[in-house]
């Protein structure tokens, strides 16, 4: 037979406190005295309580979950985001439930699963984001952030990176160190962070009088960035640099070219990521990247989120970080 669940009167019963007090110490950043919190913890553990989180929802409307929308996660920079995300809204009492959504098909039929999830709050880490599904969740005021993606749809809050400027600076960068044939490989067509980091490296090498030497679209993944680097390889004149939109991609890049190609880095190519992946320091690759400031971003998009689920207000605002250029060997002196 399976036992009753335990009861919060009787945790009150036996830790001599009222039932609202048990209800604060398992309530996060509640105030409760301390010695309260310490009897009531003690007769729970004794009766073998565990609070009820679906009746304490129907109770204070809120389910205290946050639903996190994702497209993929082989690439490491959204595995670590999605790691101290968690770690921060579990600071604040919630809990995260993760959508995986990869094309636009798929997205609508997650959009209506998340909204039937109850999700005090959407949190969009590299996914898409129709205008229908974004004027629905402003109409029921259930607040929406983006993080590393911008849209233009008023009430959806941003969080991203200077991603202009830092493909600015790879521009730059690579022009200062002698390079001349300097090829860019995108990521996804529709990606903002794409599109930004090029147009900044195309006008700083524009502001130098250069032009990019070829460019192709590696879609932010590993085995499509492999394809495309033996494309603009084969050729008897090949790039003398690649820019990879992400770090991702400047793996697949220096892997192929030191495996396949029998090429040199940084001596015969040069290779620049973005991102700042913890692989991007490893003594194989000693990549040359820009960083992504992911726990100020992950801050700022809980802060956004929990003051919006907190009032019921539902604002877009808009938060772009500065990045910071992270200079290895994998660009030749």
């Amino acid at each position: 037979m399976r036992k009753r669940p335990v009861t919060s009167q009787e945790v009150a019963a036996l830790a001599g406190v009222s039932q609202s007090a048990v209800s604060r110490c398992f309530s996060p950043n509640a105030s409760i005295a301390p010695k309260t919190r310490e009897k009531v913890l003690a007769a729970a553990k004794q009766l073998g309580y565990r609070p009820n989180a679906i009746a304490r929802s129907l109770i204070t409307r809120t389910s205290r979950t946050i639903a996190v929308v994702m497209s993929r996660l082989d690439n490491p920079f959204y595995a670590q985001m999605l790691e101290y995300a968690s770690r921060r809204f579990q600071q604040y009492g919630y809990h995260l439930l993760l959508f995986m959504s990869s094309d636009e098909q798929e997205s609508a039929s997650v959009m209506a699963e998340i909204l039937q999830s109850q999700a005090d709050g959407i949190l969009m880490l590299s996914a898409t984001l129709s205008s229908s599904f974004a004027g629905e969740c402003v109409a029921r005021s259930i607040p929406v952030v983006m993080i590393n993606r911008t849209v233009a749809f008023e009430g959806v809050s941003q969080v991203a990176s200077d991603n202009y400027h830092g493909g600015y600076w790879v521009g730059e960068f690579l022009i200062e160190r002698g390079c001349e044939r300097i090829a860019f490989i995108a990521g996804l067509a529709e990606s903002s962070t794409s599109s930004q980091r090029r147009q900044g490296f195309l006008d700083a090498l524009a502001a130098h009088g250069k032009a990019c030497w070829a460019e192709a679209r590696g879609d932010y993944q590993f085995a499509t960035a492999q394809a495309v680097t033996r494309e603009l390889f084969t050729a008897d004149v090949y790039p003398d640099a690649v820019f990879a939109a992400n770090d991702h991609m400047a793996i697949a890049v220096i892997d192929t070219l030191k495996a396949e190609m029998d090429l040199r880095v940084p001596e015969d190519v040069a290779v620049v990521g973005f991102d700042d992946i913890p692989v991007a320091a490893w003594s194989s690759y000693q990549l040359t990247t820009v960083q992504q400031p992911i726990e100020a971003m992950v801050d700022e998009a809980t802060s956004l989120l929990l003051a919006q689920t907190s009032s019921g207000h539902v604002a877009g605002e808009h938060k772009v970080l500065p990045v910071t250029p992270i200079v290895r060997a994998s660009v030749r002196r």
